[in-house]
């Protein structure tokens, strides 16, 4: 008998439903659902919940061939967390910009660095943009770190993609606005996140 078959007959020994048992164990009942249909394994917190709840052993719940999927299961996760992780502190950094001096500001014709708060001598859409673009990608930024510790694997996914797209758009624009600094800078954390998005897990 497979783990998701020992799950669902132990809950139902137990009179519990999924939603009972999700709640007792703090995960959704998606997950719950998940496991029993096969379809995943919990994590180790999660696994060990379920072997004090119902009084039996880890080794009871799962067959050798079940610990090894689990453990890569785990890695992947964990895997996924740090680079996910590294994908909000990319974005957050945007914040950043409001007080290094990275925007050029022409004045008595010379050229100056100067932070956001001091980047005045400038049509004021371009001001305005800037602004949005830096304020967007620290707020993406601060929504990814929220979330990535979170059972929302396909709120996840969205939002890393929301955020390359951002970034993207956000380099062609200091790119034609001639920040070129800001657009550097912008285009190191967009190739972070590239190597990311190559190098990490399967996402």
């Amino acid at each position: 008998m497979e783990f998701g078959e020992k799950l669902q007959l132990l809950r139902k020994q137990n009179n519990l439903t999924q939603e009972q048992l999700a709640a007792q164990l703090y995960v959704s009942r998606t997950a719950v659902s998940k496991w029993e249909s096969g379809k995943g394994y919990p994590n180790i917190d999660s696994l060990k919940c379920i072997s004090k709840l119902f009084g039996v052993s880890i080794d009871e719940l799962l067959m050798g061939e079940e610990l090894i999927t689990l453990a890569e299961d785990e890695n992947r996760r964990n895997l996924e967390q740090i680079f996910n992780l590294a994908y909000g502190i990319f974005d957050f950094m945007a914040v950043s910009f409001l007080v290094l001096p990275l925007f050029t500001q022409e004045e008595g014709g010379h050229f100056f660095s100067v932070p956001f708060f001091k980047f005045t001598n400038n049509p004021i859409w371009g001001i305005l943009l800037s602004a949005c673009f830096i304020l967007c990608l620290t707020l993406i930024g601060v929504i990814e770190l929220i979330v990535q510790r979170k059972d929302h694997e396909t709120l996840r996914k969205r939002m890393n993609q929301f955020s390359l797209l951002v970034h993207s758009m956000a380099v062609l624009f200091f790119i034609a606005f001639r920040q070129l600094y800001v657009a550097a800078f912008l285009f190191l954390l967009l190739m972070g996140k590239v190597v990311l998005l190559i190098k990490g897990p399967a996402r």
